[in-house]
């Protein structure tokens, strides 16, 4: 059983891989097979308490975290109001008020 997908034209079974693109040989429609793979993968992100993470929303931080390289403390309780995801080790790309641009994890914030 063939595991590639469907044509999006014309809805045909028999798509082959050519190079990069998917292809049909019914209606000769192409598609690059990056549109396919990247819509089934959508990452969801969830902070400490199993809450589903967006892009934009506000966060707070539930345990004081050390900043490598330096002396500061992101306290308890700072809250956090615009990030974004990254892939990596760090989840959450954020600027903090009085510190600047950091990489966090999830699993140290909560949805505000």
């Amino acid at each position: 059983m063939s595991t590639l997908p469907a044509c999006p034209a014309c809805k045909s079974g028999y798509t082959y891989e050519d190079g990069d693109n998917y292809v049909c040989p019914e209606c000769a429609h192409e598609w690059p097979q990056s549109t396919t793979e990247n819509a089934a993968e959508e990452r969801i992100v969830r902070d400490a308490f199993g809450n589903e993470l967006k892009a934009g929303d506000a966060i707070t931080v539930i345990k004081d975290l050390k900043i490598k390289g330096s002396s500061s403390v992101v306290k308890v309780g700072t809250k956090i109001r615009i990030i974004r995801f990254t892939d990596g080790d760090h989840d959450i790309d954020c600027k903090i008020d009085g510190i600047g641009s950091m990489g966090l994890k999830s699993e140290f914030v909560k949805k505000a």
